[in-house]
């Protein structure tokens, strides 16, 4: 379906040129307010301009979101003086090879063709949010402290079924030491934290304000320093409700925390929807894990998931990654430059906007993996969002876990490791987590969005595109599916020969299945059930009777 909409700036003026109150606007006075606005646009500071010459902190530069935050800072604001990116050290990797491996992706690779030594902006800090201080050195904390003047806190546990201590410690305590850090920045100007949409997902309409936490911040980071793991775990349940995981719960608990204990600090809070591929750059498509909606295109694709529990006629609201970083890096500078009394909130999102469905996800991504098929596919991709239990379960066994235990039969006679039991049980795990939110509809509000984008000038709103009424869903989603196999799965499209030929053996076993059953179905009525054989054939000869006999009468009939 072809969806063409207009820009954020003209629905803007139009709808708000036509009235004040109740007085209709003269023309004389609607061109000095468009001209005022203009006038105001002109002498903000562009985007680019206000970043140059200056030095950033970024947390969770290892995350997806994190990268394409890095990518697009460095390249759209090629004045940057720095950026020092927090990284923990992992076991057998140190934290300058982290950071080497993700700017070694394809992610940079545009970047790299304009600005081969962009990776000497980029200095690495060896930190932990889980550590008093963030796991700082004397050092590396005196020089954030008198360097920084921009901070983005991307950096968070997005695992829903993450145990409830783990989850506070890093989304709820890892923020309030990320702002303790942020008091003593001499030359802080903005803080931005990414949150999401659905921290409030206990409310059908969620407006751009921040909402009472279900529990006071200070009472949970409390019961976490005191009680046990186990003791968390059994009543986890209990302290979340209604929230559906872990994962919205302390997100909403943080952003009721940076209102508590941000002072005077100029905060804002962006909530990004259901994050995915890029729109438009550095590439079409780019993602590089399966949260969200990638797991399920890449589950789809494989004929690995062929029915969830979801709303057809639902509103999906994938926000792309690219426009969600483009609003992060729009807020810092809004933020900064007018210097708001209280924490802006940004709803990051498309369905009031811009309605993309669960069904057309279903549509397109059947389409786009037959069309482009995913390499070494289990079954044919078939997906079906459905709202019936019944329907879901009885699928879920008769279409999931038999056809695996079948296959993998066939793999131990064939002297081959069975997996496909496993990567159902796995499989299913996820989806149940997801099941949530494609099964329910949310209202989010974009006032201060669309308001953000109305300030920006003609440049910034083309190099900070934000505007998610641009987007066309159906090609959208096929980038999706291609990005999917490109960059998340690593697969080559060179290889899509082979790829096409394996669906076409599964079209023809398909066939052959279903003939091979209706021959055995018919040979079973036919020599095995007798009874039904001579039931069958007194039925055809009674109702054969009958109708002559009508028929015989109908002349009879027509004489009298």
């Amino acid at each position: 379906m072809s969806m063409y909409f207009v820009d954020f700036v003209v629905a803007t003026s139009s709808s708000s040129s036509t009235t004040i109150g109740s007085t209709p606007i003269v023309p004389q006075q609607q061109s000095r307010q468009s001209d005022s606005e203009d006038t105001a646009a002109a002498d903000m500071t562009s985007i680019a301009d206000f970043y140059a010459g200056r030095t950033l902190f970024l947390t969770g530069a290892t995350g997806f979101m994190g990268k394409v935050l890095l990518e697009k800072l460095l390249r759209s604001c090629p004045a940057i003086y720095r950026i020092y990116v927090l990284i923990r050290p992992k076991r057998g990797c140190s934290v300058p090879s982290r950071l080497s491996e993700v700017l070694e992706t394809k992610l940079f690779s545009t970047l790299k063709e304009t600005d081969p030594d962009f990776h000497k902006k980029v200095i690495p800090i060896v930190g932990d949010i889980l550590e008093p201080d963030l796991g700082l050195s004397p050092s590396d904390f005196e020089r954030l402290s008198s360097e920084v003047s921009i901070v983005f806190h991307s950096a968070a546990t997005v695992k829903f079924d993450e145990p409830l201590k783990l989850s506070v410690q890093m989304n709820v305590i890892g923020v309030s030491r990320l702002l303790e850090l942020c008091h003593k920045m001499i030359r802080i100007e903005a803080l931005v934290h990414v949150s999401t949409a659905y921290a409030n997902c206990d409310r059908s309409v969620v407006s751009e304000t921040i909402y009472p936490a279900p529990l006071l911040p200070k009472k949970i980071i409390n019961a976490v320093e005191w009680m046990d793991e186990e003791a968390l775990n059994c009543v986890t349940r209990k302290l979340i409700e209604p929230r559906p995981n872990t994962y919205t719960f302390t997100k909403a608990i943080a952003e009721s925390l940076i209102v508590e204990e941000c002072g005077p600090l100029p905060c804002a809070i962006v909530r990004p929807s259901i994050v995915g591929a890029s729109w438009q750059e550095p590439v079409q498509g780019w993602v590089d894990n399966f949260n969200g909606p990638s797991g399920l295109l890449a589950a789809i694709g494989k004929g690995m998931l062929r029915v969830m529990y979801g709303n057809f006629n639902g509103s999906a609201d994938i926000i792309p990654v690219d426009v969600a970083v483009n609003l992060i890096i729009a807020a810092a500078w809004s933020t900064a430059i007018e210097r708001p009394a209280t924490v802006q909130v940004f709803n990051c999102t498309t369905g009031q906007l811009n309605r993309v469905t669960w069904g057309q996800v279903e549509r397109s991504s059947q389409e786009c993996f037959m069309k482009i098929p995913l390499d070494s596919p289990v079954r044919l991709p078939a997906p079906k969002f459905t709202l019936s239990r019944f329907y879901r379960e009885w699928n879920r066994v008769f279409d999931h876990f038999i056809p695996a235990w079948v296959m993998d039969i066939g793999l131990r006679m064939a002297g081959k490791k069975p997996i496909l039991m496993r990567l159902q049980t796995k499989l299913w795990r996820s989806v149940s987590c997801l099941e949530y939110f494609t099964s329910r509809q949310w209202t989010f509000t974009n006032d201060n969005v669309t308001q953000l984008f109305g300030r920006m000038c003609a440049d910034d709103q083309k190099e900070f595109n934000f505007d998610v009424r641009r987007i066309h869903w159906p090609t959208y989603l096929e980038n999706y599916c291609i990005g999917v196999k490109c960059y998340a799965l690593k697969e080559e499209l060179s290889d899509l020969s082979n790829a096409r030929l394996a669906v076409q053996r599964l079209i023809l076993r398909r066939r052959f299945k279903w003939l091979l059953v209706l021959a055995v179905v018919v040979w079973f009525v036919r020599w095995r059930h007798r009874v039904v054989q001579f039931i069958w054939n007194r039925a055809f000869w009674t109702l054969l009777h009958v109708y002559s006999a009508i028929v015989s009468r109908i002349p009879k009939m027509i004489n009298r």
